[in-house]
Formats: structure tokens, C-alpha cells, sequence
């Protein structure tokens, strides 16, 4: 088997973790052993671009018990756990090609070596892998039957591709399932990200100023529990409607430029370039302390920093500080890249569970119906999220309500009225 590991002897240390993540995600496991009986992946070649982390090893089994070959490598040069890359390898019999640290020049070749498969089935985090796929790999299309997105930012990407008519097979965009975003993009993001910025500087946020640039799902849950640790919270914003919605969940909104000379924690989650740019460096306090937890390390402006700057060092792991001409310090956390991957474990399994959920599901659907799909972006079918939410709630013992046979037909009729 071809792999590209850092170390296979990190294999026990990596197996315990893949089996603590495996007991807070029994979705996952009654689909393992669902796929352990009907086989529906026989033959079926899988290619994944994503975090390689314990989580994702408890996909990655799921898969291979549904008679998959897969093969997996890292969305992000920092998110990989070296432990559990070598467990899956030498535990699991799954081939890995992912270092934590690693250049960009090896990602690539690394992103190259999973797609040498030759893949029915692409799996990705931030649409790496099908960009290479369509640039560099095009002979590979044809065998291609669809893929699958788990990110916002990778969502963004692939509907521009189809729009402009140049995406070649479908895609299953598992962020926009509601058992994925309304959860893992709120809830995991938002403790996750407080998780990587704790663990790198041991920060105190009760009564410090966070600013949060973009209030989407997941700059929410980040605004939302920032708030809960007692930060003063400012968010900004391009979206009208989304800085309105802001307000009314009690929190400050103003531009940027406006933000930077308040804050004394900063932190990107809004999928677009140089968030925080130069003219916001300049106007930040002594020892302000930036981060982002956005898919790409594009939205702080890591160059422009670099040049406003006569000094550079690591002061603690994850942590750089840039000494301005001026004498001022910033401090920048994980490269610019995801904080709660790079810095922390990323999203905790409990909700990684739903979101893996989504994307074994998703498989199936292409498995079956792929053929029968356009070149587009799609939501997996409601019926899908709907069952993956009454599996997550029947393991969690809720029980709910249900409708009653007269509410039901109040509910279709029109007849009826006051």
C-alpha cells in the first residue's frame, strides 16, 4: 500500500483517539453497520480531500466497510493529526498521504498521489481536490460518476465553476444540509475556534473586545459563545441583512477600520480575501491578537503584516509575533490558517457525527442516482437530513412530538380557517 505519513509508529496514540471519536458518533456507527451488511460500495474507488482527523478516520472506516477503496489526504497543510493519519494506515489498511506542516508544493503532490486512484467518487474540504481534478487531471473526468462538498468555501467555488460551465460532474454540497450547517458551522465552529485560540495563548476573553469579521453560521456560534465567555463582541459585515440580524442578537456592528482600533482579538470567518488588511494593522492597539477560522489562510492579509513589520518569531507554538516599524505587536495565530484545526482538534465529535452522516449518505445518493444528475450543485434530498436528525435524536434518547392525524389534515387543508 502507498502512503506518505509522518510516522507510522504514531499508530496507538491515533488508534485510541479514532476510538474516542467513534463513542460520541453513533450515527456514523449504525451506518457502518448498515454499509457492513448491504456492501453498497463494492468496487467503488473513493478519493478524499479532508481533515485528517479522528473524525474523519470514523468516515473513512464507514466507507471502506461499504466495500469502498479509499484513499485520503489533508485539505489543509495543518489540520492533520500524524497520530491518526498513522493508525489509518497501519490499523486500518487505508491509505493516507498527509504530514502536519507540510509546503504547499507537497499538499499538491499529496492531492495528486489519491487522485492516481483514478476515483469514481471525489470527497472534498475547500474543492482542492476537484479544482486539480479539472486543471491538471482533466483525462480523469470521464470515470468520474459525482462528489461531494463539506465547506461553505468549497460550496462558493464549485457553483461558480457551474455557473460559468465548466464544472464537469455533479456535486453534493453536504454543507447546505441543514443536519450539517445548522451544527457543525454554528456549534462546532463557534466552541472549536475558542478551543484553538485557548490552547495557543491561554487568553483571557471575559471583558476583552473580540471582533468578528462575518456573521454568517459560523461567525454566529463564534459571536454567540464569545459573548457567553464574557467578551465585549463587535461583528462586521458586508451583508445588510445579516449586520441587522446581528443587532438584534445584541451585538455591535461597524466597518473594519472601525473595529481595528477597539479590539484586542480579532478573528475571520468569512471565506473572502484580506478581511484584515494593511490599513486595519495599522490601526490596531499594542499586542492585538489575530486569527482566523475560514477555510483559506487568505483572509488576513499575511503579506502586507509581513511588510509592515522589521521583526518575526514564534513566541509559543501557533503563535507568531510581528514586531511593527513602529515598535507595536501583532500577534498571528496558526499562520493565518483554521485556528480550531491548526491550533486545537477541530470540531468536537458529537457534531462531526451529522456531518459525516451527510456525507456517507451523500455517496449513496451519487451511487444511485448520479447518472441521473446534471453538471451542478446540489442539496442532498430533504428526506435524507430529515432521517439523519431522527437517527441523531433516537440515539440521543429524545423523544419528540409528532402530528396527529387531525393536525395533519388541518395542516393540508384549505377549507379550513378560523
Amino acid at each position: 500500500m502507498d502512503y506518505d505519513v509522518k510516522d507510522t509508529r504514531l499508530r496507538k496514540s491515533g488508534k485510541l483517539k479514532i476510538e474516542w471519536a467513534d463513542e460520541s458518533m453513533p450515527v456514523l456507527q449504525l451506518i457502518r453497520k448498515e454499509f457492513t451488511k448491504k456492501i453498497p460500495f463494492r468496487e467503488l474507488r473513493i478519493a478524499a480531500c479532508l481533515h485528517v482527523t479522528s473524525e474523519t478516520a470514523n468516515l473513512m472506516r464507514t466507507l471502506k466497510a461499504g466495500g469502498a477503496k479509499v484513499a485520503l489526504t489533508a485539505s489543509n497543510p495543518l489540520s492533520t493529526q500524524d497520530d491518526v493519519a498513522a493508525s489509518l494506515v497501519k490499523d486500518y489498511g487505508i491509505p493516507v498521504f498527509a504530514i502536519k506542516g507540510e509546503t504547499d508544493r507537497t499538499y499538491y503532490k499529496h492531492i495528486d498521489a489519491v487522485l492516481s486512484m483514478k476515483p469514481h467518487i471525489t470527497m472534498d474540504d475547500g474543492a482542492d481536490l476537484i479544482s486539480t481534478l479539472h486543471i491538471k487531471k482533466k483525462e480523469l473526468l470521464d470515470g468520474i460518476i459525482g462528489g461531494t462538498e463539506e465547506t461553505t468555501t468549497g460550496v462558493v467555488r464549485l457553483k461558480s465553476m457551474a455557473k460559468k460551465g465548466i464544472l464537469q460532474y455533479p456535486i453534493i454540497a453536504v454543507n447546505d444540509s441543514q443536519t450539517k450547517y445548522l451544527f457543525d458551522n454554528r456549534y462546532g465552529t463557534g466552541q472549536s475556534t475558542i478551543d484553538g485560540i485557548l490552547r495557543a495563548t491561554n487568553y483571557l476573553l471575559a471583558g476583552s473586545t473580540v471582533v468578528i469579521a462575518g456573521y454568517g453560521w459560523c461567525g454566529r456560534g463564534l459571536a454567540l459563545r464569545m459573548k457567553g465567555m464574557g467578551a465585549n463582541v463587535i461583528v462586521t459585515e458586508v451583508d445588510g441583512i445579516k449586520a441587522l440580524e446581528a443587532i438584534m442578537d445584541g451585538f455591535r456592528i461597524m466597518p473594519m477600520k472601525d473595529a481595528a482600533p477597539l479590539g484586542d482579538l480579532f478573528v475571520t470567518l468569512t471565506g473572502d480575501i484580506n478581511v484584515i488588511d494593511v490599513e486595519h494593522f495599522k490601526k490596531m492597539k499594542d499586542g492585538a491578537i489575530v486569527a482566523n477560522s475560514g477555510h483559506f489562510d487568505v483572509e488576513i492579509n499575511k503579506k502586507g503584516l509581513k511588510k509592515l513589520s522589521k521583526s518575526k518569531r514564534e513566541i509559543r507554538p501557533s503563535v507568531e509575533e510581528y514586531v511593527l516599524k513602529g515598535g507595536k505587536k501583532v500577534y498571528l495565530l496558526a499562520e493565518g490558517r483554521l485556528v480550531n484545526l491548526s491550533s486545537a482538534e477541530g470540531h468536537p465529535a458529537s457534531v462531526m457525527d451529522m456531518s459525516f452522516a451527510n456525507q456517507s449518505k451523500a455517496v449513496v445518493y451519487l451511487t444511485e442516482d448520479g447518472s441521473y444528475l446534471g453538471k451542478k450543485v446540489y442539496k442532498l434530498p430533504d428526506e435524507i437530513d430529515i432521517e439523519i436528525a431522527r437517527l441523531k435524536l433516537k440515539c440521543l434518547k429524545v423523544r419528540y412530538d409528532k402530528l396527529t392525524k387531525e393536525q395533519e389534515e388541518y395542516l393540508h387543508s384549505w377549507k379550513i380557517g378560523t
